[in-house]
């Protein structure tokens, strides 16, 4: 891959700045080679062996409630409520049809992680999370699946499909279902504040019935979720979400960290689609690695052909204008430090993706985030400003050669003029090991224009192709610009 040519192709017109590339020392804040994890945590719900909680992408936020890989010991300490007579009915009819799905090291048999899952009708197939299945669908050699039935009885599983868009999986065991949980091609409809029924395992204790309300369909997921006002724990991942008539409504999948009682389930009709995929296929894929691979690279081209769909938004900092998007998969906030005692001030903005897609427990991706800071000295001379600048534009961090996951980052730098800005530029890009076609792109920018003032911008896009890598880090650079100057004001 020439970074040589890239950055010429990305950059407008470039100055006689020196170029150079990096294959690991990097410029640069944040995470590695992502976009930075300022969210409220979501939590799949599946348990490892240690019965903590594996955790989704933090999405960003204002102030975070926990941040991405902090333990948070009450998180599932809240018990279920004693289940009303409508839920020991319903518990009572489905428990034939509910299973625990763990996964286990093939050395050994030792148990890795346990999530739920269901029957459908009378068949031997299992509706699931991917999430829940993903350890073994993504390192066969490793890992294996086994079920576990209320009753005891036990047995091993066969992947036949993933949909790690919706966070679904199926499954194929060694027994048949009761004809308990249906998936008609006219699902049940849903009105707000119904009671839905959560079965699973909950942090491996035991099956278990949970009741709350249906409360409408969560806009800002890239994919549809319904909202359950109810607790959902970890090991219920994959769990069946059903009405008082035992209508399937949703799969359990997560909840919130920093909500009472706010959790969420994939729509039944996602399962729906994926079970029809399996009657059509002839056998189960031989590897399910470059089945994940092209699922995410159909998201990462929905996602930004959504985002460039119309131009980006531009908000004023300073005498500068940024681009951001603001929308209902992504939201942007703003904070500034300005105090009297200050030498200089710093005003952040930043939006980011409400959510991402889980890959594995150390891989989270299809995201985009935007951030913007503005710092203005209040009392520093040229000389101390620009050290300050120098100093968090250095700070940036874009990864290093360590990464299982990721190649080490190739950057290159540059001085470049987008016809409206003087700027300084450095791109990082990295590919993603496993999954060909996917990498990270990250731009950082900081204006060049005044001895006071410093606009520092960076755009991270997390598994895209390389040429909506592209697209991306363009369009953001293209639109950063100085806002216009008041009528009658000289420039």
């Amino acid at each position: 891959m020439n970074f040589q040519r890239l950055i010429v192709t990305l950059l407008l017109s470039c100055s006689a700045g020196a170029v150079w590339a990096a294959s690991g020392a990097a410029v640069g804040t944040g995470t590695a080679a992502s976009a930075p994890a300022t969210g409220p945590a979501t939590v799949p719900a599946n348990s490892p062996a240690s019965g903590k909680a594996l955790r989704k992408p933090a999405t960003p936020a204002p102030a975070p409630a926990l941040a991405a890989g902090e333990e948070d010991e009450d998180a599932d300490s809240t018990p279920l409520p004693p289940p009303s007579s409508a839920a020991q009915h319903l518990y009572g009819a489905a428990r034939n049809d509910l299973l625990q799905v763990r996964t286990l090291l093939k050395s050994g048999r030792t148990q890795s992680s346990v999530g739920s899952g269901f029957l459908i009708g009378t068949s031997n197939l299992v509706i699931t999370n991917y999430h829940v299945v993903s350890q073994f669908a993504l390192d066969p050699d490793t890992y294996v699946g086994e079920w576990v039935d209320t009753s005891g009885q036990r047995g091993n599983v066969e992947l036949l499909a993933v949909d790690v868009l919706h966070d679904l999986a199926v499954l194929r065991v060694n027994r048949n279902g009761t004809g308990f949980f249906k998936m008609p091609e006219k699902l049940a409809r849903l009105s707000q504040g119904q009671y839905l029924y959560a079965l699973g395992n909950p942090l491996d204790l035991g099956f278990a019935i949970s009741e709350g309300a249906y409360n409408g369909v969560i806009a800002r997921s890239f994919y549809d979720q319904l909202m359950f006002t109810g607790p959902i724990n970890s090991g219920m991942s994959g769990g069946p979400s059903v009405t008082v008539d035992g209508a399937v409504a949703g799969i359990n999948v997560s909840k919130r960290l920093d909500g009472e009682l706010v959790s969420f389930l994939v729509p039944a009709r996602y399962a729906q689609d994926l079970l029809r995929q399996v009657g059509e296929q002839a056998k189960p894929p031989a590897s399910f690695t470059s089945i994940v691979a092209a699922q995410l690279l159909r998201h990462q081209s929905a996602m930004v052909d959504q985002l460039l769909a119309t131009p980006l938004s531009l908000k004023t900092m300073g005498p500068y204008q940024v681009p951001v998007r603001e929308s209902e998969q992504m939201r942007c906030w703003g904070r500034s430090n300005v105090k009297a005692d200050k030498p200089f001030t710093v005003d952040d903005a930043s939006c980011a993706m409400e959510s991402a897609i889980f890959v594995s427990g150390s891989l989270q991706t299809g995201q985009i985030a935007i951030r913007h800071q503005f710092l203005r000295s209040a009392g520093l001379d040229q000389y101390r400003f620009a050290q300050l600048a120098s100093a968090s534009f250095k700070n940036e961090n874009f990864g290093n050669n360590k990464d299982s996951r990721l190649t080490a980052p190739q950057c290159t730098e540059d001085f470049v003029n987008n016809s409206k800005l003087p700027l300084r530029a450095v791109l990082c890009v990295r590919a993603y090991r496993k999954f060909a076609g996917l990498y990270d792109f990250a731009l950082l920018t900081a204006s060049t224009d005044h001895g006071l003032m410093s606009l520092q911008s960076r755009i991270d896009a997390r598994g895209v192709s390389y040429e909506n890598g592209l697209r991306l880090t363009r369009a953001f650079l293209s639109a950063l610009t100085r806002a216009p100057a008041p009528k009658g004001a000289a420039r």
